[in-house]
């Protein structure tokens, strides 16, 4: 019976914690964000491509929470924003990029999350997703054309 009611004590603790953690969590993905951002725009132009492909990875994740958690305006200015950080992929591609396979693999992981993130989204916010899904197919397609052209 003891340890029953240790079981229940030590569960009420565990789903009370929860909460905060995901408050840190949320706070530190704003953080790693920023600085994300910072490093991709100060990078040398033969590393953006990389730093930005990681960026467009991570606020897709940050896009797919919101959505998640019912607040579909934010999630499309992250759509926004993510749209911005692909044409700045296209862009860098022209400057002899480093770790282009790496990349195309982000890349590859990020188009396939974003298209689930499609299948589970309300109607309303299909439109967006389809066109920031439609953008980085086209990046990554750029992506491996330019591995295999190497």
């Amino acid at each position: 019976m003891r340890f029953i009611l240790k079981s229940f004590a030590m569960l009420f603790l565990v789903l009370n914690c929860i909460p905060s953690r995901a408050a840190d969590k949320a706070a530190i993905d704003e953080q790693q964000l920023i600085q994300l951002e910072q490093r991709a725009e100060q990078a040398n132009p033969r590393d953006q491509c990389f730093l930005y492909t990681e960026l467009v990875s991570v606020m897709t994740d940050v896009a797919g929470r919101q959505l998640r958690d019912g607040d579909p305006d934010r999630a499309t200015a992250t759509l926004k924003k993510i749209a911005g950080y692909a044409q700045r992929i296209q862009n860098s591609l022209t400057h002899d990029a480093k770790r282009l396979k790496n990349a195309e693999k982000l890349m590859h992981d990020t188009t396939y999350r974003l298209n689930q993130y499609l299948h589970s989204a309300a109607y309303e916010d299909r439109p967006t997703l389809q066109a920031t899904l439609k953008q980085l197919n086209q990046v990554q397609t750029q992506l491996l054309t330019q591995v295999f052209s190497r």
